[in-house]
């Protein structure tokens, strides 16, 4: 019984899949503690300002416009 277990533990297949869903879970972990974070960089307070603002300013791309 012990050696049947202990040739359990040390059975590889479908090691593969689980390290992947690990790698999910952690990756959605951080996504969720850091989006508000992320959300008030990129947006700014309530949607004024912030990173993507300043990238896509009209004012910027008036000349390529007209």
């Amino acid at each position: 019984m012990k050696d049947k277990f202990i040739a359990y533990l040390k059975d590889e297949t479908g090691q593969t899949s689980t390290e992947y869903i690990l790698l999910v879970a952690v990756v959605a972990t951080i996504v969720f503690k850091f989006k508000d974070a992320i959300t008030k960089k990129l947006f700014g307070e309530g949607g004024n300002g912030g990173i993507l603002n300043s990238v896509l300013d009209e004012s910027k791309f008036q000349n390529i416009m007209d």
